[in-house]
């Protein structure tokens, strides 16, 4: 039976203390298995660059909501004492926005605290004005900043002497302890759909982790995520891995389980419709190897949050197993 994940609020009127406590307290009890929390440290006033996952490029959010952001570490942190159950996914934590040594160790307390329910969602960003803000390196050289500082979190959390010299990292004669309860350390889920993004997914990932809306790169039926895949498990092979050793997990990008959406040709979404129909789409990303699904449940309003969650659970969640 596939897992399912819910997305944590960091920001509007549900992302306080008594929102993201309840809504996460609610999804434990109806037996979601994942915790997704975004990533952002500050919001640029003034936004240029394109968001992948928008036709128009424009980034979402309301007025009331697009300036605040709870820090995705700090509010992951929280939850594993709130919940017991679900795993916790950064979805995606962006790799070149933290100092990789600290990082690689609030990562590692983080599994420790937790019990060893750390999922690492990482993914190399893509709001140049927000890696300036927080004075990152290069924002154009980020896909290889994300690769070495992987590396080195490697490194940290499995060699009880660990030493690194890197382009953008460097370190040595040093102790790193705690290491993550997970061995040989956290699942390592990337994102991204793009090519260079499969290239990593296929040399790094644990499982890859894409977002079916992107309207460049779309993964959006099951065929072009098999497609992808292909393209994964050969990146996989040439970096001298069992291309069979990187699985898959699915966000869907949109999800209604009360009326069809339609795409530009007029054709049904997946993931809309009624809630046979949410299943079968489920089922038919599963047949192509999607283990876990993180649902985009809708809801302005608790209450619309979580009335979405229950019939997430009640209605289609059965019909999938």
């Amino acid at each position: 039976m596939p897992k399912f994940g819910v997305t944590i609020p960091t920001r509007g009127p549900l992302a306080t203390r008594a929102g993201i406590t309840t809504i996460a307290k609610k999804a434990e009890e109806l037996g979601f298995d994942i915790l997704s929390v975004s990533d952002h440290i500050v919001i640029p006033k003034g936004i240029a660059s394109a968001y992948p996952y928008s036709p128009t490029g424009e980034y979402p959010g309301d007025a009331d909501e697009i300036d605040q952001c709870m820090e995705q570490l700090t509010l992951i942190t929280y939850l594993a004492g709130i919940v017991s159950k679900p795993k916790l996914l950064s979805s995606v934590m962006v790799v070149p926005h933290r100092a990789p040594v600290h990082t690689a160790k609030i990562l590692s307390t983080i599994d420790v605290l937790s019990g060893g329910r750390l999922l690492l969602g990482v993914g190399a960003g893509w709001m140049r004005e927000e890696f300036e803000a927080v004075g990152t390196p290069p924002y154009d050289r980020r896909g290889a900043v994300t690769d070495e500082y992987l590396k080195a979190f490697k490194e940290l959390w499995t060699n009880p002497n660990p030493s690194f010299e890197g382009e953008f990292v460097k370190f040595s004669n040093i102790a790193f302890e705690p290491k993550p309860v997970q061995k040989p350390y956290p699942p390592i889920w990337t994102g991204g759909e793009s090519p260079p993004a499969l290239r990593r997914a296929g040399r790094f990932a644990d499982v890859w982790f894409p977002i079916g809306s992107n309207p460049k790169f779309p993964v959006d039926t099951p065929q072009r995520l098999k497609d992808s895949m292909a393209t994964i498990r050969r990146h996989a092979e040439e970096a001298g891995r069992d291309p069979k050793s990187v699985g898959v997990a699915y966000a869907t990008g949109w999800y209604n389980d009360r009326k069809e959406l339609k795409d530009d040709g007029g054709n049904r979404r997946m993931f809309t419709g009624s809630p046979k129909q949410v299943a079968n789409d489920i089922q038919a990303f599963a047949s192509e190897g999607v283990k876990s699904f993180l649902v985009a449940l809708q809801g302005k309003r608790l209450n619309e949050l979580l009335d979405s969650m229950e019939r997430f659970a009640n209605d289609v969640r059965p019909l999938t197993e």
